[in-house]
């Protein structure tokens, strides 16, 4: 019973130590380039393996394997990958985003002149 308690308390104390210890290392200049080369070989890690996804993709099949051929089905019944030209509302939203152009457009020719003298205001 003892050896749990002092298990325990080993690490809280540890974890308390650690964290203090990086939340000071993280701040010099050698901590930032050590977090800065530790995220860059993670990172580059994770995307020559491709370990995680793949961790955690045969472990929702294995766990969930009718659920797991249900999403295969409804993601060939999904659209297939398009550009966005291939977008069905395409047409009507470039003609939306034209239309708003416009108005900013015409509020800015409107108000051109308040706000160049806005601008021209000294800071007090």
């Amino acid at each position: 019973m003892y050896f749990l308690l002092i298990l325990s308390l080993k690490s809280i104390l540890s974890s308390v130590i650690g964290s203090s210890f990086y939340k000071w290392f993280e701040d010099t200049n050698f901590g930032i380039w050590f977090q800065k080369q530790l995220d860059k070989f993670m990172q580059h890690f994770a995307e020559k393996y491709d370990l995680e996804v793949a961790k955690k993709d045969a472990k929702f099949r294995s766990q969930f394997p009718l659920v797991a051929e249900r999403l295969d089905v409804l993601e060939s019944m999904a659209h297939h990958k398009c550009g966005l030209d291939g977008f069905d509302d395409y047409a009507p939203l470039v003609d939306r985003i034209d239309g708003i152009e416009e108005d900013v457009n015409t509020l800015w020719e409107v108000n051109l002149k308040a706000v160049s003298k806005h601008l021209a205001r000294k800071p007090k």
